[in-house]
């Protein structure tokens, strides 16, 4: 039909990817879905792009109501490829997800499920980025079927700002614990990393690294972090723009 919507669709954890799986049908009755995801898991790659390698697809599904393509490259990859080359039209929105494992804080600028959201608002589509606080492959995406689809009518309906993406998490709990939506910024911390410093068999050094998100505020009932900690699901809006305005002033009085 003309007037269906057209929905683009991925992620991050790759096309095989459970909460990709709940993501589609969580779209499904709201127009047709085409969806293209990295052929492997490319977590943490934030807006990064292939620039030194071609990319290449593969077909998994064609069909009138239901594409999808794996494509062996980033997250980003995928949806300027989408929107470039794929897509028969311009997509009424763009969800990426759903993520095994947080994306709020500062946790969003290494995110490759939002950064595929973020790449997408630049061309002035909708886009939304889901995930849940589970890393494990057997995640509970119960919650984020159920009531994400509130957040996809709701922008489907009204639209969203220019490029401007939401970056929506939801807490590990029950239904019966769960507290609803809250609207919230961004929790102000940074992650304080170590590095796991192994030998390997023929005496060469290697890292793994770990480390744990360290919270500045704590106590903010306006953050994102605060939010999930009380089982709420926080949504986030993202721009772009990194621009510090309030020191464009400062900087023209010191430097000429």
């Amino acid at each position: 039909m003309k007037d269906r919507k057209l929905i683009l669709v991925s992620n991050d954890d790759g096309v095989d990817a459970r909460g990709l799986e709940n993501l589609i049908n969580m779209v499904l009755p709201y127009g047709d879905v085409f969806v293209v995801a990295p052929e492997k898991g490319q977590s943490g790659m934030s807006h990064s792009i292939s620039l030194l390698e071609p990319l290449r697809t593969r077909k998994i599904k064609i069909g009138t109501e239901l594409s999808i393509i794996a494509v062996s490259g980033t997250p980003v990859d995928c949806v300027k490829l989408a929107i470039n080359q794929l897509l028969p039209r311009k997509p009424d929105l763009m969800v990426s997800g759903i993520n095994h494992g947080s994306n709020s804080a500062i946790s969003v600028i290494y995110s490759g499920t939002m950064g595929a959201a973020i790449e997408t608002s630049l061309y002035g589509i909708p886009s939304i980025g889901f995930s849940v606080l589970d890393h494990s492959k057997d995640a509970d995406f119960s919650l984020v079927v159920k009531h994400g689809t509130k957040i996809i009518e709701d922008v489907l309906e009204n639209g969203l700002p220019p490029q401007v993406s939401l970056n929506v998490n939801f807490p590990v709990t029950d239904e019966k614990n769960y507290r609803g939506f809250k609207i919230c910024k961004q929790t102000t911390g940074v992650w304080k990393e170590e590095f796991d410093k192994r030998t390997d068999p023929y005496g060469g050094d290697y890292y793994w690294l770990t480390g744990d998100f360290h919270n500045f505020e704590p106590g903010n009932e306006e953050s994102d972090e605060w939010a999930l900690a009380n089982n709420y699901a926080s949504v986030v809006p993202v721009k772009i723009d990194f621009t510090e305005y309030n020191t464009i002033n400062e900087l023209k009085k010191r430097i000429k």
